[in-house]
């Protein structure tokens, strides 16, 4: 296991400089995912990691070494991809072990790393079948063993849940999250999806237009974004973000008095004026709204709504009877207001 080390990371093809001066500090055994929408760089950055592509300016360390210009073979890295990419003529084991293999370890080696590999992964009763013989969440059960039967310093993952269903990716990152955790190797996880990298990292890395929006613990950056990037990212629905200007105890955007709920700024400053679906509840007074769509979920009720043609998310986790025309009152629970500076986006 090593610590990964990031310092002043540029990447550029030609004019286009597509990752502006990176630097993150991976923990020795930390479960870091990088998340953030398509063209934001952060597969890109992983590759970097990786050695699959070439660094324009700045270091990457693995352990105790500087790896800018190590091959992929010389790094001591393992990478999963978002494809399988297994052989289809070849066994479970075949493909397994065909790494270690390529590297004339000793046969006896390469069997007893498959065996515990295999083990690990409820992949041992199928190691004399062949890829086609396996369903999706198999298949990159057994591009994840040969990543483990390498037993590498670090784990390198580029979205390899997305070629799976729902069910099977819910199932397959509490797999992932499970063997981090048996192993403890120090990981880096590319996810587009928040709800992945919030349920599996031990940090996050925001990544915005090849900068670093945010770096901390998915809580951390729940409760507390950085910025209107984070908080608009961060969180599914997202949250409620309306531009105003803070006026008394309120946000006035057009005809809407936003309730600061106590959230404090000056008056005349103008802001982006945050809350989250969930701390949105029925009230006497606040925010007239008519609601739009009802979206039942089973466990919640999301709740669509305009008002003043703005448009409002809220959840509630009780059962209601709420209907498309209905005219209702929202208000922010106090303390749960989140307020940014308009022309920065940074958070107040």
């Amino acid at each position: 296991m090593a610590e990964v080390k990031i310092t002043g990371l540029r990447k550029s093809y030609g004019t286009v400089e597509v990752l502006h001066g990176i630097d993150i500090d991976i923990a020795d055994g930390q479960f870091v995912v990088l998340v953030g929408p398509s063209g934001c760089g952060k597969s890109t950055l992983l590759r970097m990691i990786a050695g699959l592509e070439g660094i324009t300016a700045g270091d990457i360390a693995i352990g105790e070494r500087v790896v800018n210009n190590l091959p992929p073979s010389q790094r001591d890295i393992a990478m999963v991809f978002q494809n399988y990419a297994l052989y289809p003529h070849k066994t479970v084991a075949a493909n397994m072990g065909f790494a270690l293999k390529m590297a004339r370890m000793a046969r006896p080696e390469i069997e007893a790393r498959v065996k515990r590999a295999a083990e690990i992964l409820g992949l041992t009763p199928y190691l004399a079948r062949y890829p086609r013989e396996l369903s999706g969440g198999q298949r990159q059960r057994v591009a994840m063993g040969r990543a483990i039967v390498r037993d590498p310093q670090v784990f390198l993952f580029d979205e390899p849940l997305s070629n799976l269903d729902a069910k099977l990716r819910v199932q397959m990152r509490t797999e992932i999250r499970e063997l981090h955790q048996r192993l403890k190797v120090t990981t880096v996880y590319v996810t587009h999806d928040q709800i992945e990298a919030m349920t599996m990292a031990d940090r996050i890395v925001v990544m915005d237009a090849g900068h670093i929006a945010q770096v901390g613990a998915p809580l951390e950056l729940y409760d507390r974004p950085a910025n209107v990037f984070v908080a608009g990212f961060i969180g599914s629905p997202a949250m409620n973000l309306v531009e105003g200007v803070v006026e008394g105890d309120a946000v006035v955007a057009g005809g809407l008095r936003l309730p600061l709920g106590g959230a404090v700024a000056e008056n005349g400053r103008r802001v982006v004026w945050g809350v989250r679906p969930e701390h949105l509840t029925l009230s006497d007074t606040g925010i007239a709204a008519r609601i739009t769509v009802v979206e039942p979920t089973g466990s919640e009720i999301h709740v669509n709504a305009r008002a003043d043609e703005q448009a409002l998310v809220a959840i509630f986790r009780d059962r209601r009877d709420f209907a498309p025309g209905q005219e209702v009152v929202l208000a922010p629970l106090p303390g749960l207001v989140h307020l940014f500076d308009a022309a920065t986006g940074a958070r107040i």
